[in-house]
């Protein structure tokens, strides 16, 4: 059965049909690979994939990674819970961002499959930062051409947003911080699209400028990519499967289910240092 193709909005995103994941061919992963890069994110439903298959499944579309602050799962180093107890308050991940641009080689993908979802709430928002940058303003894009910014994995400690998961699944190993400088934009390296690369979780200051001369910029260009017409908005379902791109994508996780479970599992893929 050839893939069906469903676009979620004008930006971003597409949901893919007509193929099981823990038995696609080559050519179906070569053709959801295309979809793929087209649309920044695509999901799929109807995915049990158990932990064996999900990281089969992942490798068919690089290598993957461990993230640096929260082990894996039993067996599974490279697979982790993206986790919401009933009776905690704050999401995992709950802000505008790009995986880990704190590293010195961020991820190139995020793959999330859905274990356990509330009744309702809990969508993930997603934005096109291909969009974001070209529609700045020729003034904008040349001020912030060569411009490198600095990424800390501090910054996320404000929002609390894993401080869940490290109270009960933290890594021995993890450093106290991680820090790395990147461009403010980024060309992809499959797609040759330039994209606006900063980040809301991440973003603490622009390279040899203060925080506080940084932020009124930094507030604009995380406000502007992440308008409402470059989004996209996907509602879970047990077995439900999203990969995003996270050089060209930001996502958003949203906080609206408390006193409700929501347990997902999580995949990254390595990346190159963006250029």
């Amino acid at each position: 059965m050839p893939l069906e193709i469903s676009r979620l909005s004008g930006a971003i995103g597409a949901e893919i049909t007509g193929v099981d994941l823990a038995r696609a061919t080559d050519a179906e992963i070569a053709e959801i690979r295309r979809i793929w890069l087209d649309h920044n994110v695509i999901f799929f439903r109807g995915q049990p994939l158990p932990p064996a298959d999900f990281l089969a499944l992942a490798q068919r579309f690089g290598t993957p990674i461990e993230y640096p602050f929260v082990k894996g799962i039993g067996g599974f180093a490279q697979i982790i819970p993206v986790l919401k107890l009933p009776h905690e308050r704050v999401n995992f991940g709950g802000i505008w961002h790009s995986d880990t641009t704190y590293l010195e080689q961020p991820p190139s993908a995020t793959m999330l499959v859905a274990r356990e979802v509330p009744s309702h709430g809990g969508d993930t928002l997603f934005a096109n930062m291909y969009l974001a940058y070209e529609t700045l303003s020729d003034g904008m894009k040349k001020l912030l051409e060569g411009l490198r910014f600095i990424s800390s994995s501090a910054k996320a400690d404000v929002s609390r947003t894993r401080e869940d998961r490290i109270k009960d699944s933290a890594r021995p190993d993890a450093k106290q911080l991680y820090e790395a400088t990147h461009p403010v934009i980024r060309t992809h390296p499959e797609t040759g699209r330039r994209a606006l690369y900063v980040n809301n979780a991440h973003a603490l200051r622009f390279e040899n400028m203060t925080p506080e001369e940084s932020t009124p910029l930094l507030d604009y260009l995380c406000q502007h990519a992440t308008r409402p017409e470059f989004t996209c908005r996907f509602r879970w379902t047990p077995g439900a499967l999203a990969l995003w791109d996270n050089r060209c994508t930001l996502h958003n996780p949203i906080n609206d289910y408390h006193g409700q479970l929501r347990s997902m599992h999580r995949i990254t893929l390595a990346g190159d240092r963006p250029a």
